[in-house]
């Protein structure tokens, strides 16, 4: 499980722009942490699994329209049609159903 964790951190920093900090305050846990889910030496609890999980989804579909900056940058943002919540808040209040709901918007061309 561990090296999953790993190649998952991995893949939020390729192609979500997130560092290890942006995953610590994410998940909540610290710097530290991340750094041994990374090296495979950690695995997160199970309901910090399932934040990494959503952000992963999350990531996955803006990468069908933002290079990871760019990916970063919009997970941070306030935005609008989430009532002025930061998209990675709501992924850590396990509302990343109200995130996608908006990226499938961009999908339909109905906001940028």
């Amino acid at each position: 499980m561990s090296g999953a964790v790993a190649r998952l951190v991995d893949d939020l920093r390729t192609r979500g722009g997130l560092k290890g900090s942006d995953l610590a305050n994410i998940t909540e846990v610290s710097p530290a942490t991340v750094s041994r889910w990374a090296a495979g030496k950690a695995s997160p609890h199970p309901k910090t699994q399932l934040i990494i999980s959503d952000l992963r989804y999350v990531v996955d579909r803006l990468a069908e329209f933002y290079t990871p900056d760019e990916t970063r940058i919009w997970l941070y943002a306030k935005h609008p049609l989430m009532d002025g919540a930061r998209a990675i808040d709501l992924i850590h209040e396990g509302q990343a159903d109200r995130v996608l709901a908006v990226i499938e918007s961009l999908a339909d061309g109905a906001y940028t």
